[in-house]
């Protein structure tokens, strides 16, 4: 059946019948959209489960209604989900347990095996190299490429793919941490530092961060000495609210902030825990749903371009994985 064929049999009202991302009856190769899950959680320091994230995504991406009101032909363009990596599971799951014994050790004030650290650091480059391999390979065919998470670590290797192809790129991270940390628990790519990576090894020129409510003193001294950086700190953002401001205005200042071209690193963690109480590291305050779809239809409006994005530490639960799932519908509408 040709696509075109695929378009005028599906039933956009009816039941999923097809064993695809959002029930659509199309292929990666008939798809204008293709993610990429990372079923990784190495380095999460405190709550776990996100490796499943991404399966738990998909599976309750089936009971999403993708009849979009404000862009009805949408679902034609196609989004679907690569398989997922067998081999990165494989290797979070050996380097996992090596990752808790080098964390528990430095509790205790004891000293971390050398040979562990060196098998996760070896790890760590190996699930990045594969992720920038599979993105480059999709981008080069005019694919837009996102990225399911897995642990905030995950994404690098797709940043750097697409700030390979896109001139004058910048950052937008919705989230509850700065990620700033360099080499977190002594980790080169833990998920804590995810944002140091993308400022040192990446072509990012402009790095935007809103909803950051948890971070240490190193962080805030790196977004005030580093010009790359723009913060928009929660507490600042609800106190304008609170004084009568409005989302709007906010917005208005984040859009300005970024340059032509804008990926969008979003950690769940960024919304209130309502939406995301499963997620590693879950902290009070952040945002709805509705806001960061609004925030980012802003961003089109405003004339930029959404090259595009991650969405990750989605918890292992079916609330978290039913709010990742219909974030990654909605946003998907702006690529």
């Amino acid at each position: 059946m040709t696509r075109e064929e695929k378009i005028n049999s599906f039933d956009v009202n009816g039941v999923s019948v097809h064993d695809e991302l959002f029930g659509l009856p199309f292929s990666i190769d008939e798809s204008e959209i293709v993610v990429i899950p990372v079923p990784w959680e190495v380095t999460v320091s405190y709550g776990s489960g996100t490796i499943d994230g991404p399966k738990m995504a998909f599976d309750s991406s089936k009971q999403v209604d993708i009849f979009h009101p404000q862009h009805p032909a949408h679902w034609k363009r196609g989004i679907a989900l690569i398989e997922e990596p067998a081999h990165i599971r494989a290797l979070s799951d050996k380097l996992r347990p090596l990752a808790e014994k080098r964390i528990d050790a430095l509790e205790q004030r004891a000293t971390p095996s050398i040979e562990d650290f060196a098998a996760i650091e070896k790890g760590c480059v190996l699930m990045n190299a594969w992720v920038e391999k599979t993105a480059q390979k999709y981008l080069e065919i005019g694919k837009k490429v996102v990225l399911l998470g897995g642990d905030h670590s995950t994404p690098l290797g797709l940043i750097k793919a697409v700030s390979a192809k896109y001139k004058n790129i910048g950052v937008l991270q919705i989230d509850a941490h700065a990620d700033l940390r360099v080499a977190y628990e002594g980790f080169t790519y833990s998920h804590a530092s995810i944002m140091h990576n993308v400022l040192k090894e990446s072509n990012v020129s402009k790095l935007v961060q809103m909803g950051i409510r948890d971070f240490c003193q190193s962080e805030y001294n790196y977004i005030k000495d580093d010009d790359r950086i723009t913060t928009f700190f929660d507490r600042d953002i609800q106190r304008r609210l609170m004084m009568g401001g409005s989302w709007k205005s906010i917005v208005d200042e984040v859009v300005d902030a970024l340059p032509e071209n804008v990926y969008i690193s979003f950690d769940v963690d960024g919304m209130q825990p309502l939406f995301c109480p499963n997620t590693g590291t879950p902290v009070y305050g952040g945002y709805t749903p509705e806001q960061i779809v609004f925030l980012v239809e802003q961003i089109r409006n405003a004339g930029k371009n959404v090259v595009s994005f991650d969405i990750n530490e989605i918890g292992p639960n079916e609330w978290d994985a039913n709010v990742a799932s219909r974030l990654l519908w909605e946003l998907s509408v702006f690529l």
